[in-house]
């Protein structure tokens, strides 16, 4: 690995197309060492998945791995072992973004909101997302979704919640936009077929939309990666040399313009492919054994 670029402090002005892969190995090794804002957490292992108990042990086994390399940790659900996770990441001085999942199923929502509601009042969430990409997936109407945000925001005051989709659906919903103390914008070029070339360009577009709709309020990026394996979504090619590069300008944007992003995601996860084709299992930063990809 080349030292000038491990030993930089600042990724402000490296143009990632012109250097070698030992060198972007070396630029994530810095990053990493450096602790990025947050990564996308969930805890299981191969074969299991959601609707698979998790216990407290292996959640702290899989946070021990990535802990030392962020600074906060976003969930996505608060049932089946999950809401176990934000207290877990708070020993390990971990900050902690909370999911409370909602979907169209109305008596799971109410055990999800129940514990996510106990989750922040006992102090181990700073900050609180209610639902994710349930606009997105037309699993309820917005005055639904606003009145669970409502009772989250009733009965943990000294939380900030808000709600997480992809940036347009706040364009399109703007009472939901309303209705959050901040916004968590899930922002993917890939998903939408750009090449990787230009993904950064139109990753600094959504955000600029995200923040026209919040009208003041804090936009976070939720959401964003980039696949190393899998098939092409249009001209969105997934890569190793993409998904490195994608990493290392996602977080040179971050640094310069201090925004907080939420990696997608820590571990390379399987039982995604059934949702996302064969490019659903290769998006963490991790490998599904807890090894570092990029480094």
């Amino acid at each position: 690995m080349s030292s000038k670029y491990y030993k930089q402090k600042s990724l402000a002005g490296i143009d990632v197309a012109n250097i070698t892969i030992a060198e972007l190995k070396a630029l994530v090794g810095q990053l990493l060492a450096q602790k990025i804002h947050g990564i996308c957490f969930s805890p299981y292992i191969e074969g299991q998945g959601p609707g698979t108990p998790i216990g407290a042990a292996q959640i702290r086994e899989r946070l021990q791995i990535i802990q030392p390399h962020v600074n906060w940790v976003r969930t996505f659900s608060c049932s089946e072992g999950n809401e176990l996770i934000p207290q877990i990441a708070k020993e390990l001085g971990l900050k902690t973004l909370v999911g409370v999942w909602l979907d169209g199923d109305r008596e799971t929502n109410e055990k999800e909101l129940q514990n996510g509601i106990q989750v922040a009042q006992a102090g181990h969430a700073d900050l609180l997302a209610v639902g994710n990409e349930v606009m997105l997936r037309g699993e309820m109407p917005d005055e639904e979704l606003i009145a669970y945000m409502n009772r989250a925001k009733t009965s943990a005051p000294n939380v900030q919640v808000g709600y997480v989709d992809a940036y347009f659906l706040f364009e399109d919903y703007p009472r939901v936009a309303e209705a959050c103390d901040v916004i968590f914008a899930n922002c993917y070029p890939y998903w939408e077929g750009y090449p990787a070339e230009h993904s950064l360009v139109y990753m600094k577009e959504m955000y600029r939309r995200a923040i026209h709709v919040a009208q003041g309020k804090k936009v976070i990026i939720s959401e964003t990666g980039w696949p190393n394996v899998g098939t092409p979504e249009r001209a969105a090619v997934p890569s190793f040399l993409n998904a490195i590069r994608y990493f290392i300008n996602a977080y040179q944007w971050a640094e310069e313009e201090n925004i907080d992003i939420f990696y997608f995601s820590s571990f390379d996860e399987v039982w995604k492919i059934a949702h996302e084709g064969d490019v659903g299992a290769y998006w963490g930063l991790w490998d599904k054994d807890g090894n570092m990809k990029y480094v």
